[in-house]
């Protein structure tokens, strides 16, 4: 499908005029509708800007780059020619930048693709780097070879964590911190951080959590992780019960919102203002502010679906769902509760610890609620099972 499909089909899901999307994006009504009628080529800067406005979570910028890239190869890290390239290479520019685009659409897979799988294709590539890295290089060329490494262990770690391999994960987190160092990128670092973050907040351990997200913003401030970090301390803050959260989650989107928009939104690493609605929701839901936590949910879902109803991310969507249901059963609304919980536990793609931990939070709710009805147990045998 074409840019100006596309661009026209996410408009008009989003309730959007052409006059609407003209003022949103500065540009003219009739340059617009020649975009959607296949006349125009957009430039890169405008695909993304209408990203973000449509909320097309890097759909349309790939889009863009489809129409002015005729045989743009959709799976790099499947390429032999690649591969030939970089077992024979002395690490050129173009291998480099190759093997980068490569890192970078592994990443943007994290939300969608099956875990297992996409570990399998993380090591693969790591095996490859590692193979450049024992070759000689330039300075440059090995500081990028680290800085591939790093990204590349730093998703094996998330999904691995995704399916349960705590200590297998915990040492890949410790290997892309290492990467990260030695190569001076400091938002590798710092993402190492957020994984210990995570990983003590889905633990339940929220005072290690909050530590560790303020070790990794004193690395990496003033970037995309900086703004995770943030979001994972104070969803940790919210469970140790503490107030004034409204001002962490400010300092949080006042740094996003002077970070550029992300070329890939998509990237498991990238943060876009979805993104912080996302974590936004977990938040208020925690503090109890229900309509708030249900206008993130719906918002959120809404981003993850396309006009076409395919979801991007089934992981938010669930815990999306989950929430809705939380708040249906503070409401009052026992059938509604346990519906959307069962169908937050059955969607696609899932990272099962962190699913657990929300999951539980509904059954606590339900519980406390509902202590001796039917359907509780029926989501209660469902969580056991997952």
């Amino acid at each position: 499908m074409t840019f100006g499909d596309r661009l026209r089909e996410y408009r008009q899901h989003r309730g959007r005029s052409l006059a609407d999307l003209s003022k949103a994006t500065h540009h003219h009504r009739s340059y617009l509708s020649n975009l959607e009628n296949g006349r125009k080529i957009p430039s890169e800067d405008l695909a993304r800007v209408c990203d973000e406005v449509l909320r097309a979570k890097g759909e349309l910028i790939a889009a863009a780059r489809g129409d002015t890239v005729s045989k743009l190869d959709q799976t790099p890290w499947q390429t032999a020619e690649l591969i030939q390239r970089m077992q024979a290479s002395d690490t050129t520019a173009g291998t480099l930048e190759s093997l980068h685009s490569t890192v970078e659409e592994l990443c943007c897979q994290y939300n969608h693709r099956d875990a297992l799988e996409l570990r399998q294709d993380a090591h693969s590539w790591l095996q490859h780097v590692a193979g450049l890295l024992r070759r000689p290089v330039g300075l440059k060329a090995h500081a990028d070879l680290l800085v591939a490494g790093g990204w590349l262990a730093l998703l094996a770690g998330c999904v691995e964590y995704d399916v349960g391999m705590r200590t297998a994960a915990e040492s890949t987190r410790t290997a892309a911190m290492q990467l990260g160092l030695e190569a001076g990128h400091p938002e590798i670092a710092g993402w190492g951080h957020e994984m210990t973050a995570w990983f003590a907040l889905t633990q339940g351990r929220f005072r290690q959590a909050v530590d560790a997200a303020q070790r990794g913003q004193a690395v990496a401030q003033s970037s995309n992780v900086h703004v995770q970090l943030i979001a994972q301390e104070a969803k940790a803050r919210a469970r140790l019960g503490e107030s004034d959260l409204e001002a962490v989650l400010e300092n949080g989107k006042e740094i996003l919102n002077h970070l550029p928009y992300p070329d890939r939104p998509d990237n498991h690493f990238k943060i876009d203002p979805a993104k912080w609605d996302y974590h936004a929701m977990d938040v208020h839901r925690i503090a109890g502010d229900d309509d708030l936590a249900s206008q993130y949910a719906r918002a959120v879902i809404s981003d993850n679906i396309t006009p076409d109803g395919h979801v991007l991310s089934p992981m938010r969507v669930s815990e999306c769902r989950i929430t809705l249901g939380i708040v249906a059963g503070r409401e009052g609304d026992l059938e509604q509760a346990v519906s959307l919980g069962l169908t937050g536990l059955k969607d696609g793609r899932q990272s099962k610890v962190h699913l657990r931990m929300i999951a539980g939070e509904l059954e606590q709710e339900l519980r406390l609620r509902f202590p001796s009805e039917g359907p509780v147990s029926e989501f209660e045998a469902a969580l056991r099972a997952l």
